[in-house]
């Protein structure tokens, strides 16, 4: 007869995992973990939160998508905004590419076909207040990293992952501290195998505080996980950053078989 092993309910070690995590009051943090191998995820909240520069994955893929369609490559000028846009983080770059995909408008029809649920593009030229869960934003990884059930090609997804394996020195933190080692100095422990992300910040004016996020693939135990932390609140950038590397740990042990959740540093 074959024995069946006990279910795990990852969400709940998350849930001990994030309560080591020290979150400041009025704060606001939420994640999920996705093992790529085996499909077995983990979610902490369900809040919607702004994208800032985390989007920027989104706006590329959705331009892909559309290329794709249109059975033609990039051009030259969207290459040269997309490596700027992905590895540099620069917002104008960002601001074209954002118009190529016709704004919202491009980014949510892309978006229902990537099976994304409960982000909605920001308004006119605003791509940074885009409105997003954790969740979603591992399911537009899972599009990214995983071949099983994606939207694009083999060809649009080597592309992104190369971006985002190329992160520039100063912008390598975030969940990138959850990979086997962390991320030291240069980001490249374990080499640059070893992590591929994008990370979005962004000092609201109504408020001083902080939106912190960070998105992308980390290499732990063998294994690629996805993880996605989205935060708001933070005093500084410095703490916001701190809160995405202790959350991006916290989802990976939940697989590494450590229930509790590191400090995290900033590592740039």
């Amino acid at each position: 007869m074959e024995t069946v092993g006990p279910v795990v309910d990852r969400d709940a070690l998350l849930a001990s995992a994030m309560a080591s995590v020290t979150v400041a009051d009025g704060v606001e943090v939420s994640v999920a973990v996705l093992d790529a191998d085996s499909g077995d995820s983990a979610s902490y909240g369900t809040d919607v939160f702004e994208t800032a520069s985390i989007v920027k994955v989104d706006i590329l893929a959705a331009l892909l998508l559309q290329a794709q369609d249109a059975g033609r490559a990039l051009t030259a000028a969207e290459q040269s905004y997309a490596v700027a846009m992905i590895e540099d983080s620069d917002s104008d770059s960002a601001s074209a590419l954002w118009r190529a995909i016709t704004t919202a408008d491009g980014l949510d029809a892309a978006n229902e076909r990537f099976g994304l649920t409960g982000t909605d593009g920001g308004d006119g030229p605003l791509w940074g207040l885009t409105r997003t869960t954790a969740a979603d934003q591992v399911e537009l990884l899972r599009q990214v990293f995983v071949a099983d059930g994606s939207e694009l090609s083999e060809a649009s997804r080597a592309y992104v992952r190369g971006l985002m394996g190329r992160i520039a020195d100063g912008q390598r933190w975030g969940v990138s501290a959850a990979a086997d080692g962390g991320a030291g100095g240069d980001g490249s422990v374990g080499g640059s195998s070893g992590w591929a992300l994008k990370n979005g910040w962004l000092r609201r004016s109504t408020t001083g505080l902080w939106v912190v996020n960070s998105v992308g693939r980390v290499a732990s135990d063998g294994h690629d996980r996805l993880v996605a932390v989205v935060s708001r609140g933070s005093a500084t950038l410095a703490e916001g950053i701190a809160l995405t590397e202790a959350a991006a740990k916290a989802a990976v042990s939940v697989f590494a078989g450590a229930a509790g959740a590191a400090g995290g540093q900033k590592s740039s």
